[in-house]
Parts: C-alpha cells; structure tokens; sequence
C-alpha cells in the first residue's frame, strides 16, 4: 500500500506541474494591463512604465513563470492587486468559510444520499422508488442558481424567517454563542441548496449499485445461513456497494469547492467561491492564479484519498 501511495504521489507532482503551467498561460496570455486600474490618471507615463519594468511585467512568459513558481513552492502566491494584501493571507482568511460551507453539506448530502439510495433500491419498482428517483433527477437537472433564488424568495421574503444573503447580521455586534447561532442561521439555505444538489447523485448511485448487489449469491447464502435479509444488506451489501460511493463521494469533494462559485455568490457567502468571483471581477491576476491552484491541490488530493479507501475497502484494486 505504502509504494502505491507514493506512485500516486509522483504522479500527483507531475500532474500538479502541468496544471500550474496551463493555469499560468492561460491567466497570463489574456489581453490587457491589470494594473493600470489601480493607477491615477495623472501618474506619469515614464513612472507607470519604470514600474512595470521592476515588477518584471515585460518579462517573457517563461522568466515570468519561472519567478512565480519558485515564490509559489514557498507558499509565497505574490500580492493581491485589488485588496493589497498578499494572496495566501487572503485565501487563508476565506477558505475556513468554504469549508464549514463544503463539510456540512457534503456530510449530510452523502449520508441522507445513501440511506434514501438504499431505501429506494429496497423498495424497487414501487411508488417511494418513483418518488425518490423524480426527486434525485430534479435535484441533479436544476441550477444550483435557480434553486437558491426559489429558497431565498419563500423563507427569506415571503415567509421572513431566514436570512437572505452573508454570514453574520451586520446590524448587530453578536457574540458568543449568540453569534454562533446566528451564523448557522445563516448557514442554512446556502447548504440546503449544495445538500439538494449534491444529495441526487449519491442517492442515484447507491441504488444502482444496491440494486445489481441485491441478487448476488453471497446475499442469498448470507440469508440462507440464518442472517436476517437487514444485516446481510448491511454486512456485505452495504460493503460491496462502497467502492462507486466513495468515488461520488471524492467527486464531490472538488465540486463542491470549486463549484460553490455560485452558491456562495448568490448568497454573498465569504468564501474561496465569492472571492474568485471578485477576483475575475477586477482582473486580480496573482489571487485569480492562486485560487486556480489550491482548488487544483484539493482535486489531487481527493482523488489520492479516494485510491486509499479504494485500498481499504477493496484489496484488490493494489495489485490491479
């Protein structure tokens, strides 16, 4: 196990590396000077031009990348030029608001998803099945956008007992547990929508995979030696079923981190979303490239984490 890590890890590296590069080139070829929006008109041209000379932003691309890679291995991601801060302070001051975000919501999505998964494989073919499957489709076929104003117009103007947008009421200087209380109530509909969203698909894949796991012979021998059809599904279904569970559930992982974009701008929820929707906003080059890359980092971390539980649950996808 320890060697096929590491083969991942290797792997990882070099996959890493060829992102960064994409990430760059992709960022750094678009048209334009970021920069000069945060100049006077009155500057100088020849003061305009010395700085961008000293800044290095004549350099061909490769110099260019080069210098940004060598600061990056040090968790240096340059400054940020909208906010004047350097770009790894920022992500670090928003990043724990996405993951209360993202932790919740994947939680409660893949063990709702799950056990609603084996109930409708369970009851196959019956009207709980056709409920639940109508309901996994509408959650997968619906924008997270569309499903988060249709939240927000019931609970937070029709019926005015949810908040609508941030994470903590600016009207008053909360603290301890009240401000807890106030941030989960904030909390709320921003992860109902990631949970109904993200729900749908772990509810799809359970039941298929319950549903070709229920009429194996090992469940039936189970049965047949005295163990009650709840504990065999639980013993050994449930265990066999875990191998397309994980890799939703690792699928999710990046989805919901990357793709809370949305979510988090709808709901101006302070996040890694909402700041890589301000930081497109105002060409923030040096902030846009570093949230690219630590979204890139939690991609090839969830899928080396799920070859390990791959492992764990499964011997034989080691040696394969």
């Amino acid at each position: 196990m320890k060697n096929y890590i590491v083969k991942r890890l290797i792997i990882s590296l070099f996959v890493l590396f060829g992102i960064s590069i994409l990430i760059f080139a992709l960022v750094n070829l678009q048209p334009g000077n970021p920069y000069l929006h945060m100049l006077s008109p009155n500057t100088p041209p020849e003061l305009i031009e010395a700085k961008l000379r000293s800044i290095g932003y004549y350099d061909n691309f490769f110099i260019k990348y080069i210098k940004w890679m060598k600061r990056a291995l040090v968790f240096d991601l340059g400054y940020s030029i909208k906010f004047s801060r350097p770009v790894i302070e920022i992500i670090s001051s928003r990043i724990g608001n996405t993951i209360l975000l993202m932790g919740l919501s994947l939680i409660l999505s893949s063990v709702l998803g799950v056990a609603i998964g084996m109930i409708s494989s369970l009851k196959r073919n019956t009207a709980v099945d056709d409920i639940i499957t109508v309901v996994s489709f509408v959650g997968v076929s619906i924008p997270a956008f569309f499903f988060s104003l249709v939240l927000i117009k019931i609970f937070s103007y029709d019926l005015s007992i949810l908040p609508s947008s941030g994470m903590y009421n600016v009207r008053y200087n909360y603290s301890g547990i009240e401000k807890i209380l106030d941030m989960l109530l904030h909390l709320i509909l921003p992860s109902a929508v990631l949970i109904m969203v993200h729900m749908a698909s772990f509810i799809r894949y359970t039941r298929s995979a319950m549903i070709e796991i229920l009429d194996k012979d090992y469940i039936k021998s189970a049965m047949a030696k005295g163990m009650s059809f709840r504990k065999a599904i639980l013993k050994h279904g449930l265990k066999n079923a875990l191998i397309p569970i994980i890799t939703v559930f690792f699928i999710q992982v990046p989805t919901l981190f990357s793709g809370a974009l949305m979510t988090e701008t709808v709901f101006v929820w302070p996040g890694i979303g909402r700041l890589g929707y301000e930081a497109v906003q105002n060409r923030d080059y040096p902030l846009i490239m570093g949230i690219l890359m630590i979204t890139a980092v939690v991609i090839l971390i969830s899928n080396i984490l799920a070859d390990v539980f791959y492992i764990l649950v499964d011997k034989r996808v080691e040696l394969e």
